[in-house]
């Protein structure tokens, strides 16, 4: 009884925290979907086409878009932080986000521009190369039924590494256009028209988030150390394959439709963490509405900060969470040197 009380959050403040982080993407919805070069009014909502036409089809699908790939980079980090036990894990550890670019820029550079089933080729070239870069991953870091996390980490920087040099080769060989529009995607943007992605999207990132949210008992009790988590009942080995899966499946979405958007996964569990704890049943799900909420805030500021100049979202989480990684890497190696 006492063990079960002390794995079990206490209920109040994880509703406390999922209702305050809700209204802060309620919020932050609401700033992003009047901010932009054009101003938008209640009164020409009610009798502009135009204005109508730019709110329903670009600037709310927008928001949207800003939510999904938030949440889901966000959940991602969180889950990878706990199953590494590694404060500077984010979704790039698995290399798919060096995978999708690499799938990317050789759609571009071939001008690949058709669509499957509304899909645009680009997307799922980006989703083939994060999927592909996954499994050359996974299939390094395994020994026999044993997955080594500090391989996987390594081979994911690795892999990372040569795709960042196969795009350098790609865009130097290609024209100055297409080597522009790729550096675009690479830094990542949230442009979308409608909400047909958006729903294709869901198809996949909700069953995702789902899962993940199911495994965080086992991953608070993993991030403890696989010896306890194994004497508490848990299936370490099932529990690391299906979070890399989830994992790998919910960046390779984000990555192939909103291009490699960093940092997002590495800042948001720390402030959560900071926020409302350690607990990974709280930590999860509280990842989930603030990354929502962080890429949104992160996309209007892009739209205005330079208006009418807009910069690309990656840039910006770039900007912010540059110098937040190199302080928790200062933290990390002070604490290890003590």
């Amino acid at each position: 009884m006492l063990a079960a009380a002390k794995l079990a959050p206490p209920a109040a403040h994880l509703w406390r925290t999922m209702l305050l982080l809700t209204a802060v993407v309620a919020i932050m919805s609401l700033i992003a979907l009047w901010a932009g070069t054009q101003t938008i009014t209640l009164a020409q909502l009610r009798t502009d086409e135009l204005s109508r036409t730019l709110f329903f089809r670009l600037r709310l699908p927008r928001v949207v878009m800003a939510a999904l790939i938030g949440s889901s980079l966000a959940i991602v980090g969180a889950a990878l932080q706990a199953l590494f036990r590694n404060p500077l894990a984010d979704p790039s550890t698995l290399g798919v986000s060096g995978g999708g670019a690499v799938g990317a820029a050789t759609a571009i550079a071939l001008g690949w521009a058709e669509r499957i089933s509304g899909i645009p080729l680009i997307f799922v070239a980006a989703f083939c190369g994060a999927i592909a870069a996954v499994l050359v991953v996974h299939k390094i870091a395994r020994t026999g039924p044993v997955m080594l996390p500090g391989a996987l980490l390594l081979a994911g920087v690795v892999v990372n590494l040569i795709a960042s040099a196969a795009v350098l080769t790609i865009q130097y060989m290609t024209d100055s256009t297409r080597a522009l529009q790729i550096l675009r995607w690479l830094i990542g943007s949230l442009d979308v028209v409608g909400f047909d992605t958006i729903l294709r999207m869901l198809v996949f990132l909700i069953p995702c988030w789902i899962g993940l949210l199911l495994f965080s008992r086992d991953l608070h009790l993993l991030a403890m150390g696989e010896e306890t988590a194994e004497a508490l009942g848990v299936n370490v080995a099932r529990c690391e394959l299906v979070i890399h899966l989830l994992s790998s499946l919910l960046v390779g979405v984000t990555v192939a439709v909103g291009g490699a958007i960093a940092f997002v996964g590495l800042i948001v569990p720390h402030a959560v963490r900071l926020l409302f704890g350690q607990d990974l049943r709280i930590v999860l799900p509280g990842s989930l509405l603030l990354g929502a909420a962080f890429l949104i805030a992160c996309d209007a500021l892009a739209r205005v900060v330079l208006s009418p100049i807009e910069l690309p979202v990656g840039a910006v989480t770039g900007l912010l969470g540059g110098p937040v990684f190199l302080w928790l890497l200062y933290r990390r190696q002070r604490y290890s040197a003590l």
